[in-house]
């Protein structure tokens, strides 16, 4: 089940708030399948000891891996002067509505979001470990 509910979910990127909340509920169904455990016992100590992030922070959790590695395959050709910048322009968009939810302004404030310790790392299983637990971190402090 959770393996289809992080299939694409780069695509909820921006979602409205009930509908991330219906798929945080079918997160926590399985989160409890996995303890056994009661409706009355609270998810979010269950979620970290599986180590999973909840929906809207996983999604920019993913978005934020998948910019990292078009990023460091892009740079093993020819180095520019800019490539010791890691933060990225925000292209411009003609719909308001939407322009903060497409996936290329999408992807650049999340990436523009991460500390520069996390986006300069050098290794993928590195830097996948420091924006998660970054996110735990805001996670706590804005829930």
């Amino acid at each position: 089940m959770l393996p289809r509910l992080d299939y694409c979910n780069a695509v909820f990127t921006g979602i409205p708030l009930h509908l991330a909340q219906c798929l945080q509920s079918v997160m926590n169904v399985a989160v409890r399948l996995v303890f056994a455990s009661s409706k009355c016992d609270h998810i979010t100590p269950l979620l970290r000891q599986l180590h999973w992030l909840k929906v809207p922070w996983q999604v920019d959790y993913k978005l934020a891996v998948l910019v990292y590695k078009c990023l460091h395959a892009s740079r093993v050709g020819v180095r520019l002067r800019s490539a010791s910048c890691y933060e990225l322009s925000i292209p411009r968009t003609r719909l308001s509505t939407y322009s903060d939810r497409a996936f290329p302004v999408a992807t650049v404030l999340i990436w523009n979001s991460l500390l520069q310790h996390i986006t300069s790392t050098a290794s993928l299983p590195v830097f996948c470990s420091r924006p998660k637990t970054y996110l735990y971190f805001f996670e706590l402090c804005y829930p």
